[in-house]
């Protein structure tokens, strides 16, 4: 029997299945439980994204992968004459997109629950496309961002953040690391659905154009990330996430227990007066609809 109080899966592309399943599972329910912390640990990213996408009072803005919608909520707060929707395919995480942007009094925001590789959009619906950090998992990126690009007007913009290769972040490097507990782990595909899939310049620059953009531009912003208040605060957190539960979970006890208190000395040797900061590499990244 079906659980009526489970999260609604949207209609996705076959290719976006997984990514579907994963952020309307234990994935989605964990970002949507902590939203703040997973916000803040690539806040100081934040006022790139703002000052790439150039967003005017009366604008109408589309956020593609929101999340629990901080994005849209600093998009809203900028086109306070305009509007700001915000899409995603996690039912957890936009209904906390919702609670808050009520909360924090925007009437200017709506969220969709959709696959935006094939979501209807209204053709030339917005000025601007913004996504932080949640474009990189489509499993079609041409398709995708040609689906985008039709519900942007004619010299309408986009601005995007994604990260750059795993070797240039410290803070994911750290945890893999140290919780590989010796073992070789595969290192995660450019280009590939996840993290590091706009990872790569040139293919970021195929895709846009191939998808009707121009004038695309591709620029290197360095940020620490903010992992916790001190190392107990950052361990509570890193130990939680989805990185550190897959690595954990299949290493027998006692390789376990000590792969644990690695991590915990790790983040400890990156605890500053500013709280536990890792190196962190992201790009910036702008188009004009054709």
């Amino acid at each position: 029997m079906t659980d009526p109080t489970a999260p609604q899966i949207p209609v996705v592309d076959a290719r976006n299945a997984d990514q579907a399943n994963a952020w309307n599972g234990d994935e989605g329910a964990d970002w949507a439980a902590r939203p703040d912390r997973y916000d803040a640990a690539s806040g100081r990213f934040d006022p790139h994204l703002l000052s790439g996408a150039r967003i005017a009072p009366d604008e109408r803005v589309l956020d593609v992968g929101c999340g629990a919608g901080v994005s849209a909520r600093a998009a809203a707060r900028v086109a306070v004459a305009g509007s700001v929707t915000g899409i995603d395919v996690s039912a957890p995480l936009l209904a906390e997109a919702r609670r808050r942007s009520e909360a924090a009094g925007l009437g200017n925001t709506s969220f969709v629950q959709g696959d935006a590789q094939i979501h209807p959009f209204d053709p030339a619906a917005y000025d601007v496309v913004i996504s932080r950090f949640g474009a990189m998992f489509f499993g079609d990126p041409v398709a995708a961002f040609t689906n985008i690009a039709r519900a942007v007007r004619p010299g309408g913009r986009l601005a995007m953040l994604s990260w750059q290769p795993l070797a240039r972040n410290d803070w994911l490097l750290t945890i893999r690391r140290t919780l590989a507990a010796g073992r070789s782990l595969p290192e995660p595909p450019s280009g590939a659905p996840g993290p590091f899939g706009l990872s790569d310049p040139d293919d970021v620059r195929r895709i846009l154009t191939a998808s009707g953009f121009e004038a695309v531009d591709v620029t290197g912003v360095q940020e620490p990330v903010w992992l916790g208040a001190d190392a107990e605060d950052a361990f509570g957190f890193v130990s939680r996430t989805g990185v550190a539960r897959g690595l954990l979970g299949g290493l027998d006890e006692e390789v376990r227990r000590a792969a644990v208190a690695g991590l915990r000395d790790q983040l400890a040797d990156h605890a500053t007066p500013d709280g536990v900061l890792l190196g962190a590499a992201g790009w910036l990244i702008t188009a004009r609809r054709r």
